[in-house]
């Protein structure tokens, strides 16, 4: 088992916030980049990524990464049964989150957004991509419901 640093993630999000990394594709004109965005967080606090075809979590390149890289719910299923490399986790509150934490949000139609906690408390502040933001309040966002996801460590 190895560690996942929270604080590596909150770092990565806070250096490519409003920027994009070239060393992934920009998926803001084909669905939005807020989930490629949160994957290279959680990579950037993980430093593993698990390369099983379909059910796995990685990114070689735009036509070789896994659902779970780019998809809200692919990742959210990734992070919450995976048994293997990588990050894992389990859902959560709200309370309960700590920066490196995951938000996913539906807005009235299944889940469609994914947001890095990067400060907890009674303010709750989160970085995305898509409406590229660092810092932003998680109250800012109107929203049916979240879903909360606590990074509970990473698998070599």
């Amino acid at each position: 088992m190895a560690f996942y640093n929270r604080m590596r993630a909150v770092e990565y999000a806070r250096r490519w916030s409003f920027s994009r990394n070239p060393a992934y594709y920009n998926f803001d004109a084909i669905g939005g980049d807020c989930t490629n965005f949160i994957s290279q967080c959680l990579f950037a606090g993980s430093g593993k990524m698990n390369y099983r075809k379909t059910f796995g979590w990685y990114y070689t390149d735009l036509n070789r990464r896994a659902p779970a890289w780019t998809g809200v719910r692919e990742l959210h299923q990734f992070l919450t049964t995976n048994r293997g490399a990588g990050p894992y986790g389990s859902e959560t509150t709200l309370q309960q989150l700590e920066p490196g934490d995951i938000i996913q949000l539906d807005f009235g139609s299944g889940f469609a957004h994914s947001l890095l906690v990067i400060s907890n408390g009674d303010d709750v502040r989160v970085a995305t991509h898509t409406d590229d933001s660092f810092d932003r309040p998680l109250d800012s966002y109107y929203y049916v419901t979240a879903r909360y996801i606590h990074i509970d460590g990473v698998r070599i």
